[in-house]
């Protein structure tokens, strides 16, 4: 059998301010372990390979933003050939999922795709493997097939599934259940009744379908979107590893979910619906009260990473990024620090933390999108301090890379080469600088930053001028097609 792997990557992640921005969400954040959630993601899939199951391409299904985000984390999976499938904007799964299958059946093969968020994480990797690979062969004979989490408790922010009662008590030989229906959010009295009869299950958000059975369900159920969709597809333009959809078309495509759309309407239609249970640990890892339920404790129920010290507290997420955290007799906490921003929230409100995130958007707040350091497909910048007509920043280029020709309206740049070698295009003239040297760029003078070497160049650039925002600049020339103007 052959598995296509497909990983929904879109999302801010707000619950997760102020790790998660919009910027650089959730998924690509190391949160637990030492990959970050989206590599987790691939990798889980990835496990189940073996004499019965071949996995193929991967189709990363994600935003313009994060191209180069998700493309540089997946140089670090050589095993992985992907494919990146770019949204101009945001339409939820349900397009999403449709383009997939229809860059899954380019190739005249119908795989069976995994479909899966890039935001969750697992505990108990066998287990998962195992049935994951029961659901690939369920849907191998034309099912759609769910993986349904035993709810631990009550819990009102999950959708939930609900088998029906004779294939609960007597599943198939995969341990597959016939689904009876599925439901939405409920209250707290109504999670409490699901979960005392033991006929629901959390909707995980993880499907496994074959290609022409998923587009052959939304024609049925959404002819508007899967004509949109391909409509999209076929004017597609393609670069390197990059499928771009027509932008036009993608915008008239309607918006709506897998479950909306399609998943809850399987139920006594000619479409197959089944479940299978998913002992293993998951978690969507939705707000920091999640992060803490599923991080190592320590002998006091505290969950910490960075530098911290903690005198007298209980049941605390800590998360330091940049600098020392304590904490001294506080319990039930969660206190996550960033070099440009500090959260302390009582555990159990965690959530309202997308509270905070719509006021910093509606102050048009840079802290609600961007880290202090900011990443480029080139490398990373980071903004270390700035007063009202300088800013100073530290500029990391990969080796090989450059930043794009460009000039700036309103300010001038000094930059002092502390590590690697760097080629400074000026005006025209071009100057190679190596460690403790430095150079000027006049406001208005057309410049590029580049590394010829192989070892990554680090730069401190002092910027001057009555204007400092990042939107005074033109692009000429550009490596990432970001080119704004024809090249003078």
């Amino acid at each position: 059998m052959k598995v296509t792997p497909v990983i929904l990557c879109g999302g801010s992640g707000s619950r997760l301010w102020p790790l998660s921005r919009s910027s650089y969400p959730k998924q690509f954040i190391a949160l637990t372990g030492h990959n970050s959630l989206f590599q987790q993601a691939i990798e889980r899939v990835h496990a189940i390979a073996d004499d019965q199951i071949s996995i193929g391409k991967t189709l990363i299904v994600t935003n313009e933003e994060h191209r180069f985000l998700a493309l540089e984390q997946l140089r670090e999976m050589p095993g992985v050939d992907p494919m990146l499938i770019l949204e101009p904007v945001g339409r939820n799964t349900a397009p999403a999922l449709t383009l997939a299958a229809m860059a899954s059946l380019a190739d005249g093969q119908d795989t069976v795709l995994v479909v899966t968020p890039s935001d969750h994480a697992v505990q108990n990797l066998p287990v998962f493997q195992d049935t994951l690979a029961r659901c690939v062969q369920a849907a191998q004979s034309g099912a759609i097939v769910t993986l349904g989490v035993p709810p631990l408790k009550p819990e009102t922010g999950y959708g939930y599934i609900k088998a029906t009662s004779e294939t609960a008590l007597a599943p198939g030989p995969l341990g597959e259940m016939q689904v009876e229906r599925f439901a939405e959010k409920p209250n707290i009295e109504t999670a409490i009744a699901y979960v005392a009869s033991g006929d629901y299950y959390w909707n995980s958000g993880l499907f496994v379908v074959k290609a022409s059975t998923w587009l052959n369900a939304i024609q049925s159920f959404r002819p508007d979107i899967e004509a949109a969709c391909r409509k999209a597809w076929l004017a597609k333009t393609s670069e390197y590893k990059f499928e771009r959809p027509d932008t036009v078309s993608f915008l008239a495509i309607p918006s709506d979910s897998i479950d909306y759309a399609v998943i809850e309407k399987c139920p006594g239609s000619s479409f197959q619906i089944k479940t299978i249970p998913l002992n293993a640990g998951w978690s969507d890892l939705g707000a920091w009260d999640a992060v803490w339920a599923l991080g190592e404790k320590d002998a006091k129920g505290n969950v910490v990473q960075g530098d911290t010290l903690l005198s007298g507290t209980d049941n605390t997420l800590v998360f330091a990024s940049s600098r020392l955290v304590s904490a001294v007799g506080v319990q039930d906490l969660v206190i996550v620090e960033t070099p440009d921003a500090v959260l302390v929230s009582h555990r159990e409100r965690s959530q309202e933390v997308k509270d905070i995130v719509q006021a910093l958007t509606h102050q048009k707040r840079l802290e609600h999108s961007l880290h202090r350091k900011v990443h480029r497909p080139w490398g990373w910048y980071d903004s270390l301090d700035e007063s009202e007509r300088f800013k100073v920043k530290r500029i990391w280029v990969n080796p090989g890379a450059s930043l794009s020709l460009q000039k700036h309206h309103h300010r001038a740049e000094h930059w002092i080469v502390v590590r690697g070698m760097a080629d400074v295009t000026c005006d025209g003239q071009i100057l190679r600088l190596t460690e403790n040297q430095s150079t000027y760029i006049p406001l208005g003078a057309i410049h590029r930053l580049a590394n010829p070497g192989d070892t990554p160049l680090e730069v401190i650039e002092v910027q001057t001028g009555t204007y400092l925002g990042e939107d005074d600049i033109v692009r000429f020339e550009d490596t990432y097609g970001r080119v704004q103007v024809a090249s003078p």
